[in-house]
């Protein structure tokens, strides 16, 4: 059936209810009512089942890949659903998260330095658990209330100002594990087994410079000014130098410079298994690899998705430097007070639901690692095979 049979069926079915007595009309109210209900209902009780059947899939999957990461790479690879006091990393990294707060303690041989990271990373409770403490705390809350309307809370410790301080203890394992890296040796970077092993994803492992790979052009000396392009999240350089760079003038080309680059974790830049990726991480390198060896002072950054987060935050730590910023589809989430705004954008993001498909896959990419990463396994390792299946199909030779 055509669309425009399709519009000419609503228009007659409009014009039927408006005719119809107002009896009629309330019937059919109702009844549409009860329908919405019931399929809101069936969508909340298939989602639940999908996604319980996903939380015991990631759990298996957790100890397969820890398993296969033993024999191969003699490691045990902890991963984001290990204890959040258990994970430490190679580069002498600890986790502690307290009271819904995460922050990282990075070590050198003289300090330790806090660093915020999200705490989604080591919070992403199951389905099942997140229901059953939802509903625990309710009836606490029901409790409460019956028992008095009047509830004063001391708090532990609070600061001058009056806003509470976050305390972060740190038990003798931490203390042994601090002792053992501090001071201790980076290893040569590699990629892991389950990573493509083809020249193109692989050539990080081989440069002397620890840097990212930035594409360049444009003037060759400073002119006008230096644009700086941060890409989104599944993305890369080519985002920018296959449909922006083409199309510049030559009168643009020769005023300004033109950086295009891949951020940690993507294309040809380095993919630390050491890296937690923080906001700080990404900023460090993108100060070393570009603003650092190509003496940019002052600069335009034009950003899309993920990259807005980034060309945000260099602007506030650069004020004077930054020239302008151009965002494209910034993701921007508007959190009610008192609501932890990290857990709220998840949720909001990623709700669990299997309706519509592109939820769907937003959950599981958010909510399950290691069913991402055997995704990631099948696609990512094997993208040459895909490429190729794509433009066979496509007859894009």
């Amino acid at each position: 059936m055509s669309l425009y049979s399709c519009l000419w069926g609503l228009i007659f079915c409009l014009k039927g209810v408006a005719v119809m007595p107002i009896s009629e009309r309330a019937v059919m109210g109702k009844t549409m009512m009860v329908l919405t209900l019931t399929v809101r209902v069936l969508h909340d009780a298939v989602s639940f089942i999908a996604f319980s059947f996903l939380d015991i899939l990631d759990l298996v999957l957790c100890f397969a890949f820890k398993a296969v990461d033993l024999i191969v790479e003699a490691e045990w690879k902890p991963c984001y659903c290990t204890s959040a006091k258990e994970a430490i990393t190679s580069s002498g990294k600890i986790l502690v998260s307290e009271q819904g707060e995460s922050k990282i303690v990075c070590l050198t041989s003289t300090k330790l330095r806090l660093e915020e990271i999200s705490d989604t990373l080591y919070a992403r409770t199951s389905l099942v658990s997140e229901i059953s403490k939802s509903t625990v705390n309710e009836l606490k809350r029901i409790k409460v209330e019956g028992k008095s309307s009047t509830v004063t809370v001391q708090p532990s410790e609070k600061m001058k100002k009056g806003t509470m301080r976050s305390t972060f203890t740190v038990n003798s394992t931490i203390v042994e594990m601090l002792q053992g890296k501090i001071g201790g040796q980076h290893s040569h970077p590699i990629s892991r087994w389950s990573d493509c092993d083809c020249k193109f994803c692989t050539s990080w492992t081989t440069s002397s410079k620890e840097t990212l790979f930035v594409r360049a052009e444009g003037a060759k000396e400073k002119g006008k000014g230096d644009v700086l392009f941060i890409h989104g999240f599944i993305s890369s350089s080519a985002f920018w130098t296959e449909t922006l760079f083409p199309n510049f003038s030559d009168a643009a080309k020769s005023t300004y410079r033109l950086f295009a680059i891949d951020l940690l974790g993507f294309g040809r830049s380095p993919k630390p298994a050491d890296s937690l990726y923080t906001l700080r991480d990404h900023l460090d390198m993108i100060e070393r690899s570009v603003l650092e060896p190509y003496e940019v002072k002052s600069f335009h950054i034009v950003a899309h998705s993920l990259g807005c987060i980034l060309a945000l935050a260099l602007a506030v730590k650069h004020p004077d430097s930054v020239k302008s910023l151009t965002l494209l589809a910034p993701p921007y989430y508007k959190v009610p007070k008192g609501v932890l705004a990290t857990q709220h954008v998840m949720r909001q993001v990623a709700p669990r639901r299997v309706w519509p498909l592109i939820t769907f896959g937003a959950s599981i990419a958010c909510w399950y690692e290691h069913i991402s990463r055997a995704i990631c396994l099948v696609i990512c390792k094997n993208h040459r095979l895909w490429l190729f299946l794509t433009k066979l199909v496509t007859r894009n030779r």
